[in-house]
């Protein structure tokens, strides 16, 4: 659902609970006392300090925005908390023989389907700013810094190549049903759906759950997971318009797409600049998008819930996520530089990537905080989303990793500190939120 936009906004007053369309949704969030029981585990106990990290405080782990059209406005999703997720019997265990996590860059392309170059440009972008897709090499050095403790290692571009499927062509045929492509992986051939009949945006797509099950098939015997990060559009089902990513969890293999991050493609597909995490936070903004809903039916559905909606609350600019957002007000404007759309387009991706790599973890959607883990529903949404993880979600990743919370905060922040991004809409916050959250946990110790 569209969201309303606000042209201008000075984000002074921010709101740390979810929006009055939590109660529309029918939205309950667990209480403080079983978010504090979602962290804990029986057989798992953490240092002094990692468990300073684990606390709740608001400040720093909002709740969900719950805006019209989220993913949690929809179906409910069961929770999974630390104790669930070390005892679910299908997640897979980081072994010494099994922990490096690879990164395989967007296939090659045949001269026999040179076609599929232009399908990584968009037909109709905003502007003409000439933006830099992101580097395979970055999102690898991002993910080695998200998921501190493990290998995190790129497979060489020649490990997948676009190749003819039959007889070469040199253009793609223009029809509604499925056209094949064949996509090589050393002496192996495997054929891939794709369509040209798309929404317009580019000249074709390409079938996720093929390249998943490519991606199953080239998994090493000492991975942990696997990634394919492709620079082509992405459907699932006919029906679909696009998909961005998905992870077979269980299979330990994600396919993670750039193409729709493309900053240039944002007001065909409402998303909404200003208002980018940690701006989405903004209580102006929030309040704007809950009253869009229909009065009549926001009071039929708040009956239905007893009126037990979250309950709107603002807050000046202070803690983690008020020092992030104080940031990002000072930040020039986005269109005044190719280079902050291209660190934005690359901290899209990173967002997107380490969470899908996430659910290969044996992590499921959260539905405690505004987290990394969130599931979404659109591209506008993922804009609104955090990139850290809330204190249930980083158990189970210091778990698996055995890490310590203060290292891999402190590798995040040398990622968010390097030339090129330390100014940038994505990174320059999430370095201030990081930097914030050090400083409380250094003043508790």
């Amino acid at each position: 659902m569209p969201q309303r936009s606000i042209s201008t906004c000075d984000h002074k007053s921010i709101c740390l609970s979810s929006s009055t369309h939590a109660a529309v949704a029918g939205f309950r969030r667990q209480s403080p006392r079983q978010r504090l029981a979602a962290i804990k585990a029986d057989s798992q106990s953490f240092p002094r300090e990692d468990k300073l990290f684990l606390e709740e405080d608001h400040r720093v782990f909002p709740a969900p925005l719950l805006l019209p059209g989220d993913d949690l406005a929809g179906e409910p999703e069961d929770p999974q908390s630390f104790q669930e997720w070390l005892d679910d019997k299908h997640r897979n265990p980081v072994t010494a023989k099994q922990k490096t996590v690879y990164i395989v860059p967007s296939p090659q392309i045949d001269p026999g389907v040179d076609f599929l170059g232009t399908w990584t440009t968009p037909k109709r972008p905003d502007d003409d700013l000439s933006t830099k897709p992101p580097t395979t090499k970055d999102v690898q050095e991002y993910l080695t810094a998200f998921y501190h403790g493990l290998p995190v290692k790129m497979m060489p571009p020649s490990t997948l190549r676009f190749i003819p499927w039959g007889e070469p062509t040199k253009r793609p045929r223009k029809k509604t049903g499925p056209q094949y492509l064949g996509l090589q992986s050393g002496d192996e051939c495997v054929r891939i759906r794709s369509r040209t009949l798309s929404d317009g945006t580019y000249g074709g797509q390409v079938n996720l759950d093929d390249l998943l099950d490519v991606a199953i098939s080239i998994l090493p015997k000492d991975a942990y997971a696997l990634l394919i990060l492709v620079d082509f559009d992405l459907y699932e089902d006919e029906d679909d318009e696009f998909v961005c990513g998905r992870a077979y969890g269980g299979s330990r293999v994600a396919v993670v797409s750039s193409a729709r991050y493309n900053p240039t493609l944002d007001s065909i597909q409402d998303v909404d600049r200003l208002h980018a995490w940690p701006a989405s936070h903004c209580d102006k903004y929030m309040s704007t998008c809950a009253s869009a809903e229909p009065t009549a039916k926001r009071q039929k559905k708040k009956s239905q819930v007893n009126g037990r909606g979250s309950q709107n609350s603002t807050s000046e600019l202070n803690g983690p996520v008020g020092d992030a957002i104080s940031v990002y007000r000072s930040l020039p404007e986005l269109d005044s530089s190719s280079s902050l759309i291209s660190a934005l387009w690359l901290g899209r991706v990173c967002r997107t990537t380490s969470h899908e790599l996430g659910h290969c973890f044996g992590i499921a959607h959260c539905v405690y905080y505004a987290c990394s883990m969130q599931g979404t529903a659109s591209v506008s949404e993922d804009a609104r989303q955090p990139p850290y993880l809330c204190p249930v979600d980083l158990a189970k990743i210091l778990c698996a990793t055995s890490t310590a919370a203060s290292e891999r905060y402190r590798a995040l922040l040398a990622f968010c500190e390097r030339p090129g991004n330390s100014d940038t809409h994505f990174f320059a916050p999430f370095a201030t939120w990081i930097r914030s959250r050090l400083a409380q946990i250094e003043d508790s110790c």
